[in-house]
């Protein structure tokens, strides 16, 4: 191949890679406009079905548990999956249950609405990091894998301008309209978007792996160094059992994610209730600290991909070890002041931190898992992150402060900080003993 052709083929393989990246961004903040519009519908529902506070938490519930089970089993179909057919139909998915909940007026039509929406939700994620692990090398990974997390922040986000210019246009009324309908439109214009930016793997598209794009060494290719049997020859539960389930790198990352997500679920879904009763901020207090929790990991994760591209190569975890240290310290802080100010820059800095061992984790993933096996690896993580993890920062977390107090409860989580430590490491010396370095 002479150097013009090189080059023809090296331009086409970026353009590729960017427009999937792109794809699969607005793709998943799409999943989230059609996922966090129930949340935001919710003091209507309340009021319109007269359900109690009980009934609400029974459907946000129902919804998070289907949505972790969901995970676990359509990330490890992903894996067989075209990413672009895979995350659209689930996105289309997605709109007909909201189009069908904009039209619900009963309570068990409703959860079963919702528990629906939570098994479509599932389809998001796994196409995501299969396209990012198939299209970005070692070296650029860190980048794209956190400017492809915060679509979640930015999706997220964008529920409640978007349903609260629709309300204020067709009035309180429609509330159903403006909550369900209006996000599945535009749901409907991203799948558009999704199917036409969004690449199959490289040598689907007549491009050579990206291994061999960028001349690096990578898991898949020692992994498969010693292997007879081809990927497309194994079913998906066996690339789940061989390559995930017995892989110990596997489960260090398993623990990396579940700890995560009892610190952050332990500090995020309890920031209004301790503020309020404990601290005595008022609401807009209270308000300014949950949305500065959530919002300063936009530019921390972002910034967290480019430190790690340029500073870490190849050692991904020392970077959330790093902010591990410093969380601890802040919640340390955020337990013990009593100024308005320090705790609410001790919780803006845990925000700010804390998501990213949890956006690095996909990273090093990709260093650890062979490509062909990282849905599989997902769907394991999520699951037992939500099922798990979740339920350590919220059930465990309020059990313990009930019994023994909120200093109790806090200190609880700067255990799990220090699991997710330990864990960070074992990942780390993980990687060194597949690269040698």
């Amino acid at each position: 191949m002479d150097q013009n052709q090189e080059a023809a083929l090296q331009a086409k393989f970026n353009r590729f890679k960017y427009e999937s990246l792109l794809g699969v961004f607005i793709g998943y903040a799409a999943y989230y406009i059609v996922r966090n519009n129930f949340i935001f519908s919710t003091p209507y529902l309340k009021q319109e079905l007269n359900l109690s506070a009980t009934e609400i938490g029974l459907l946000t519930s129902c919804m998070l548990i289907t949505y972790g089970l969901s995970k676990g089993f359509m990330s490890m179909l992903a894996d067989k999956a075209n990413p672009r057919y895979f995350m659209a139909t689930g996105l289309f998915l997605c709109v007909l249950v909201n189009i069908a909940m904009g039209f619900s007026t009963s309570f068990y039509l409703f959860t079963g609405l919702v528990v629906l929406l939570g098994l479509c939700q599932g389809m998001g994620v796994g196409p995501s990091i299969i396209t990012v692990g198939h299209w970005f090398p070692r070296s650029q990974r860190a980048r794209a894998s956190t400017i492809w997390n915060v679509s979640h922040n930015l999706g997220g986000g964008l529920v409640s301008p978007l349903v609260g210019g629709a309300m204020a246009y067709v009035g309180t009324e429609h509330w159903r309209t403006a909550a369900y309908l209006v996000p599945a439109g535009v749901a409907v214009i991203v799948i558009f978007f999704v199917l036409y930016l969004v690449k199959r793997r490289p040598v689907e598209e007549g491009l050579p792996p990206v291994e061999e794009m960028y001349h690096e060494e990578s898991v898949t290719t020692k992994v498969l160094e010693h292997t007879a049997e081809a990927p497309k020859d194994m079913s998906p539960f066996k690339i789940f059992w061989e390559y995930v389930f017995k892989n110990k790198n596997s489960w260090y990352l398993v623990f990396v994610d579940i700890f995560t997500y009892m610190v952050r679920f332990g500090m995020i879904t309890w920031i209004p209730l301790y503020l309020l009763t404990e601290k005595g901020l008022t609401r807009g207090e209270m308000g300014f600290s949950f949305m500065l929790f959530e919002w300063a990991a936009i530019p921390s994760t972002i910034l967290a991909g480019i430190i790690v591209d340029k500073y870490f190569k190849g050692r991904v975890m020392l970077l959330p070890m790093s902010c591990l240290v410093v969380v601890l310290l802040c919640v340390f802080g955020y337990m013990t002041s009593n100024s308005v100010v320090a705790i609410t820059l001790f919780a803006t800095i845990t925000g700010c931190l804390i998501y990213i061992p949890q956006s690095m984790v996909a990273v090093q993933a990709m260093e650890v898992i062979p490509s062909f096996a990282l849905g599989s690896a997902v769907g394991l993580r999520d699951l037992m992150s939500y099922l798990v993890g979740s339920s350590l920062g919220t059930t465990l977390f309020g059990f313990v402060v009930d019994h023994w107090g909120w200093n109790s409860g806090f200190y609880t989580i700067m255990a799990g900080v220090v699991i997710c430590f330990l864990s960070c490491y074992l990942s780390y010396r993980g990687a060194k003993e597949i690269y040698g370095k």
